[in-house]
């Protein structure tokens, strides 16, 4: 889906609360998530599925892109800007209820913080025993001084309560901090993180106010090389998150500051949308595509030990199917690439098509409807045996990339 086309879509929902509420109502298989439990006894044994999983290992894997989301009505001190309730932003206000049913949480008002790590806990029971998800906190929006904006700030998950729903449930759910650099306390928070089981960091720049190759996040590379915590990092432009005018803090080539810190920095989405200027050609420098930028960084063997990338987020159709190829073919990367979901967003229906795989002969055309149907139920499980079998020509992602446990263990690399 072009950009052009996903405001249309959102927008076009959204110009009435109360159509948008009778879509929603009617669980429009083409638009909206159904929301159903427990695979069908048939689906879970289809060949499909079973082979998915087939030379993974499921205590090894860990889905490292999934968003804790919520309202804040449980007390969880999640915050979420204004404007996403409001239909004088039709755009934010869709994503809101789109959101909302990805999660399966629009028809539990009171509740919606609960129900949305209730439904979590029944996807990962959709999932062979052992395999867990990485839950990421988000920190507001900060200005130069260190000063949080509120205004600013699309939404807010705090540490704690990350820590808290991994803390519960232990078994299925680890967790990641998000600790803005400009932040006075920044270091401190980290090394608090750190001891309270944090196993990485996340950053969306453009929607944070960071620009991440400022000499102000120098105490905090520090910081995260000294406890060898990886950073993980929107890098491209940002459509799901308001960015403002900060996309330019998604150039993937900013991120060589945190790696000649010694940072171990995983690209999310392997940057695989948008453009920015190439900094290697001057600061005035011509436009490349975030994805031709990231490449390059893969290539230097410098960043061998250092430079990761996360699959999240590379089905949707609002990124180009060839770059998936690319990915696929680039064997010599798979050993640096981590598997991630970007949980809620599989479970948004228009914005995957398998059908569309199967027409640029990627995915096999008797997989479509078993994967819809999978959807339906379970859209990380959807996410994962999507990506199982996509191919390019002779290749797929290696096993390998699906087992991610060991990468966010302490001193694992």
């Amino acid at each position: 889906m072009n950009p052009r086309r996903r405001r249309l879509l959102f927008g076009g929902l959204a110009a009435s609360g109360v159509t948008l509420t009778a879509l929603l109502a009617q669980r429009s298989p083409a638009l909206f998530n159904a929301c159903h439990a427990l695979l069908p006894p048939a689906t879970a044994a289809h060949e499909l599925v079973q082979s998915a999983w087939a030379g993974v290992d499921a205590k090894r894997f860990l889905d490292c892109h999934v968003h804790l989301v919520g309202t804040g009505d449980s007390g969880s001190g999640i915050e979420v800007h204004p404007r996403m309730e409001s239909l004088f932003h039709p755009l934010q206000y869709a994503q809101r209820l789109f959101y909302l049913n990805a999660g399966c949480v629009h028809d539990a008002p009171g509740r919606i913080d609960d129900s949305y790590v209730e439904r979590l806990q029944n996807l990962v029971d959709g999932l062979p025993p052992g395999a867990r998800l990485l839950l990421f906190a988000f920190d507001r929006f900060h200005d130069v001084d260190g000063r949080a904006d509120p205004d600013r700030s699309s939404f807010y998950t705090p540490n704690a309560y990350a820590r808290s729903v991994a803390d519960r449930h232990p078994q299925v759910f680890a967790w990641a901090a998000s600790i803005h650099p400009h932040r006075v306390d920044c270091v401190e928070e980290l090394a608090a993180a750190v001891r309270a089981g944090a196993r990485a960091v996340k950053w969306l720049p453009s929607a944070m106010g960071i620009d991440p190759s400022s000499p102000l996040c120098d105490r905090f590379y520090a910081a995260l090389a000294s406890h060898d915590v990886p950073l993980i990092s929107h890098a491209g432009e940002e459509r799901a998150v308001d960015g403002g005018d900060l996309q330019a803090f998604g150039n993937p080539l900013l991120l060589r500051r945190p790696l000649d810190h010694g940072v171990r920095v995983v690209v999310a989405h392997c940057a695989s949308i948008g453009s920015a200027v190439d900094l290697d050609r001057g600061a005035n420098g011509p436009q490349a595509t975030c994805f031709d930028l990231f490449a390059r960084l893969m290539g230097e063997a410098r960043y061998d030990k250092l430079l990761f990338a996360d699959i999240s987020a590379l089905t949707l159709r609002n990124r180009s199917a060839e770059i998936v190829r690319t990915v696929i073919e680039r064997s010599e990367w798979h050993p640096r690439l981590l598997n991630g979901s970007d949980y809620p967003l599989p479970g948004i229906v228009p914005l995957i098509s398998p059908a569309e795989f199967a027409e640029r002969g990627m995915l096999p055309q008797s997989a479509v409807p078993v994967l819809e149907t999978i959807r339906q139920h379970n859209p990380l499980l959807f996410d994962f045996v999507l990506k199982r079998h996509l191919s390019a020509g002779a290749r797929r992602f290696a096993a390998s990339v699906f087992e991610t446990r060991s990468f966010f263990e302490r001193n694992s690399v």
